[in-house]
């Protein structure tokens, strides 16, 4: 079983981080899924915790023990309430409640000023449909899982030396 020490879970959580951002950033400038408003949202815990995470990983065996775990501790806690994030969005893709009004279809971001390009190039979608789904999950249910496994994998980090 790998030894899953706090530093090495900073370690995970960086790289699982970058998968995940990564994997989304594919999907809006490869294939052309223009994010909404609270897609954007459910980035800003990778933009914090990835170079947090870093920090960690890197710099744990210098800090004291008990930085490197309130570190940790943090990315938990970012990745859990990110979890909530995509759950919200989720449940308002399901028509489970309504959402922001940032979520109408014009919210997905500046255009290039010439409407028959923008329309070639991206798929504009309110957050109150998912614009793709994998094994019956959106991507704002996938991010409940990646979050999820993140934030477990930082919890697990805090149990141990």
């Amino acid at each position: 079983m790998l030894d899953l020490t706090t530093q090495r879970s900073a370690a995970l959580v960086a790289l699982g981080g970058v998968a995940a951002l990564g994997t989304a950033y594919v999907f809006q400038y490869g294939y052309g899924y223009v994010p909404c408003a609270l897609c954007l949202w459910q980035r800003w815990p990778y933009y914090i915790g990835i170079p947090l995470a870093l920090i960690l990983a890197v710099t744990g065996k210098s800090l004291p023990p008990s930085a490197l775990k309130a570190g940790v501790a943090v990315l938990a806690l970012l990745f859990v309430v990110n979890a909530g994030i995509g759950v919200y969005h989720s449940g308002i893709e399901w028509k489970f409640w309504p959402g922001p009004a940032t979520c109408s279809p014009g919210a997905a971001g500046p255009a290039s000023g010439n409407l028959l390009d923008d329309l070639k190039a991206t798929r504009i979608v309110p957050c109150d449909a998912a614009s793709w789904r994998f094994l019956g999950l959106s991507f704002a249910g996938w991010n409940v899982v990646v979050s999820a496994v993140l934030a477990g994998i930082a919890f697990v980090g805090l149990k141990r030396r």
